[in-house]
Order: structure tokens, then sequence, then C-alpha cells
């Protein structure tokens, strides 16, 4: 039985009857540097947990922001070590959950055995990983288990619930429930079906039920966390980072942004 700085912190929000915020960002993205000081930014604005984008040249899964920010990041020179790096200096001044946003390529490149006992050395909690399907992840969740490591595992709204029931009987820590079809990015409203797909999934798991892809501003992060247990935002805030200068002022003042909505998703 795992219990990790994830467990533990949905664990707090369920005591305290409140619901998550997790935060995505590209690591790397502009630099390894940053996203130490992007992370520490982010739990001052009161973030619950962070998925830290493993930086990949084809992610199929993201539309054009993360793109680009994974673009950007390998310009920079981002690499698996120095990631790991990065997650082990935000460790030194933080105990934030955090998972790894990854393609099996970028693992398995790496050794995916090996990659998972990295990653757990350096600090990180779980990983979601794409393009994994069910059929095939028997042998790489053994190799998450064994590192102590969640396997977060993804629900979309073109899952038939028979294979819903078998998916989320393999995952641990939370599911992401992805909120519509395509490709992550903000859109303008919550897509219609996401309410009664988180329904459908805590039929078949205890386990907290996050809803990510299109959440954009503070009022449709409140409408998500009426319904969910936690509320993933990522174009968004990556693209307030982007936009703002890359100092540490800069990021502060993104991470305003970001307080606003952890205070819309906390206020339900």
């Amino acid at each position: 039985m795992k219990n990790t700085r994830v467990d533990q912190r949905f664990a707090a929000l369920k005591t305290a009857g409140k619901k998550g915020f997790i935060a995505y960002i590209g690591a790397g993205d502009p630099s390894l540097d940053a996203t130490v000081d992007t992370v520490l930014r982010l739990e001052e604005a009161g973030v619950d947990l962070v998925e830290l984008g493993l930086p990949f040249s084809d992610p199929l899964a993201d539309g054009r922001v993360n793109q680009d920010a994974a673009t950007r990041a390998l310009a920079a020179g981002s690499t698996f070590h120095g990631v790991m790096d990065c997650v082990a200096r935000i460790r030194e001044r933080s105990q934030i959950p955090m998972i790894f946003y990854a393609y099996l390529n970028t693992l398995c490149a790496r050794g995916f055995d090996r990659a998972m006992k990295e990653s757990a050395a350096a600090g990180i909690d779980g990983f979601l990983v794409l393009d994994m399907p069910r059929e095939e992840a028997g042998p790489y969740r053994k190799f998450i288990s064994g590192a102590n490591l969640h396997n977060i595992v993804l629900i979309t709204p073109t899952t038939p619930e028979e294979r819903m029931k078998q998916i989320v009987k393999e995952a641990d820590g939370f599911v992401y429930c992805v909120s519509r079809e395509g490709v992550t990015g903000v859109r303008d409203s919550i897509a219609e079906g996401a309410r009664g797909l988180v329904a459908k999934i805590k039929q078949h798991t205890s386990l907290p039920v996050a809803l990510g892809f299109g959440i954009g501003t503070s009022q449709q992060a409140a409408e998500a966390a009426t319904f969910s247990d936690a509320v993933v935002v990522g174009s968004a805030i990556v693209n307030k980072f982007h936009d703002h200068p890359h100092t540490s002022e800069g990021r502060a003042a993104a991470a305003k942004f970001v307080a606003e909505m952890v205070r819309a998703v906390k206020g339900v």
C-alpha cells in the first residue's frame, strides 16, 4: 500500500472537504532553472499537485500550446538527466506532490525500468503515460509499481464502460478524466458530457477523479470542481507563464493568475 505525497494530499483535501487543483507545466520551458522557480511559485499560489511534462518531440495528445512548450524545452537543451536534476532541486525546497506527464518513447529510450528508478530517486510520485494502452501496460506497470510510483490512468469520453471498469482497477493515486475528445488546449466551455463521465467513473472506483483538458478560466475551474475531486489546468497556465517576462518577477505575476483559479476551486 503506497503512502505517497499524492495519497497524503488527497486524504488531507478529503478531510478538509476541499477540491484539489492540479497544474501542468512543461519541464524545461523556458529553462530548467525557471522550472524550479515556477513550481515553487505554483505551490505558493495554492496548487496541490504539479504535472511536469517530460519534453518530447512528438506529443500527440497535446494541442499547440503544450507542443510549443515541449519544443522550447528541447531547444533550450532539456534532457532526461537535466529534468531529474530539476526535480531533485525542487525537492530540496518543497514536498509538493509531482507526477510526470510523459510518452512511452522517452521512457523506453532511457530504459523503462531505469527511468522509473531514476524518477523515484529524484522525487517524483507517479506517471501519467499518455500512449500506454491497457493491453500493453502490464510489464510497464510492474516497473512503475516496483519504484513505488503511482500509475495514473486516463478515462476519455469514448472509453466504453466495460473497459473503464478494467482500466480503473489498475490505477492508483487518482484517475485522470479527459473532459472532451481531442487534444489539450483551452476551450470556451466545459464539455457537455463531462459531469456524467465523472459520475460514471465514480461508480467503479473509490480513487479521486480529476477533470482536465480544456479548462482555462476561473469560472470553468469552479464549475468542474462542483462534480470532480480535482481540476487540472494546463495550457492556460503554460500560456500565462510564457507570456510574462521570464524573470522571477514575471513568474510571480503569472502565479497570481493561477492563485485566482485556485481560489475559485477551493471556494466550491
